[in-house]
């Protein structure tokens, strides 16, 4: 086991914290991939990837290759002689890549895989309202998230978890199957399972990428399926909805993001997208009940609560589209 060499690849915090906990945990990583450094923020400074941080404090080998498939790239991971890829939250690799070492390559993947394949699969679990998801490794083969099972475990997600939460949950719990996984692998321990036997009789669900105009709100939908759906998106990219208002006489348009809400069941007799103020809040009126916004950013404003988006528009005239 100790001589067993590692290569990580992965850029976010999720795969930055499983990168720490191997390190931690006796892992042998001989060399981390990440992305190249990119231009950001209003001063175009250049910034690194999470995974790039915490290999550098640790004092291991990084590339950061702008094309997988480069030859430069692939002799340079060959020269680290792996005996296991292990990829978390990265790109999806040329066979090239994948099937080099000994052992394979390995990923973790944010679902109780062949569920929420895909690259959001933290967002869609919470929209449709799942109550349990999970964590699960697996070997890499051609396509995405399709090839055999090592370990899944399962999280239950609670009914006020938000993305964001639920990340963090997921963070860890991969963290440490992924560490399982690695050294039951090195020992000879796993018996991977195909996930064409998983797929009988289930409802196979997606968890595609998701894009600016698929966090549009529909007011006409049921309140909880709209809380779903703003928790799903919180605290990133954000559910968003256009409040109209009239303003001096004019009619305005204005982009709001709804970061964290409540909802009630309730009948009523008012607009879908109504604005109104009952019982002390600020409510908006869906198909069978309403959204209570707990926290509320429009467009070039800063984040506010319930409170103070009653205290600064309810003078107007507003509607929710």
């Amino acid at each position: 086991m100790e001589n067993k060499r590692v290569v990580f690849m992965g850029t976010p915090e999720f795969a930055a914290y499983s990168l720490k906990c191997l390190y931690k945990n006796g892992i042998n990583i001989s060399g981390v991939v990440t992305v190249p450094d990119k231009k950001s923020g209003r001063g175009l400074k250049l910034t690194e990837s999470e995974v790039k941080e915490v290999a550098k404090g640790l004092g291991i080998k990084i590339l950061q290759p702008k094309k997988l498939k480069d030859e430069e790239f692939v002799e340079e991971l060959k020269a680290l002689n792996p005996d296991l890829f292990v990829v978390v939250a990265f790109r999806m690799l040329p066979k090239i890549v994948w099937s080099m070492p000994t052992y394979g390559t390995i990923n973790l993947h944010a679902s109780l895989l062949p569920q929420y394949r895909g690259a959001a699969p933290i967002n869609w679990a919470i929209i449709n309202g799942e109550k349990v998801t999970g964590v699960t490794t697996f070997f890499i083969d051609d396509k995405i998230d399709t090839g055999k099972i090592i370990y899944r475990k399962k999280v239950e997600i609670l009914p006020e978890d938000t993305a964001g939460t639920l990340h963090d949950k997921l963070m860890v719990e991969g963290a440490e199957l992924l560490n399982k996984t690695i050294k039951d692998i090195f020992s000879g321990n796993v018996k991977p399972i195909s996930q064409d036997k998983l797929l009988k009789d289930i409802d196979l669900k997606y968890a595609p990428k998701i894009y600016k105009e698929d966090c549009i709100i529909n007011w006409n939908n049921e309140a909880e399926k709209i809380y779903n759906f703003i928790r799903g998106l919180s605290p990133y990219p954000g559910a968003w909805s256009i409040l109209s208002l009239e303003k001096n006489g004019k009619q305005e348009r204005v982009e709001v993001k709804i970061l964290f809400s409540e909802y009630e069941n309730k009948d009523h007799d008012y607009p879908l997208g109504a604005v109104i103020k009952e019982e002390k809040k600020v409510k908006i009126a869906c198909k069978d009940g309403f959204i209570i916004p707990t926290k509320i950013k429009p467009q070039a404003k800063k984040i506010m609560d319930n409170q103070a988006f009653a205290n600064g528009y309810l003078k107007f005239n507003l509607k929710f589209e």
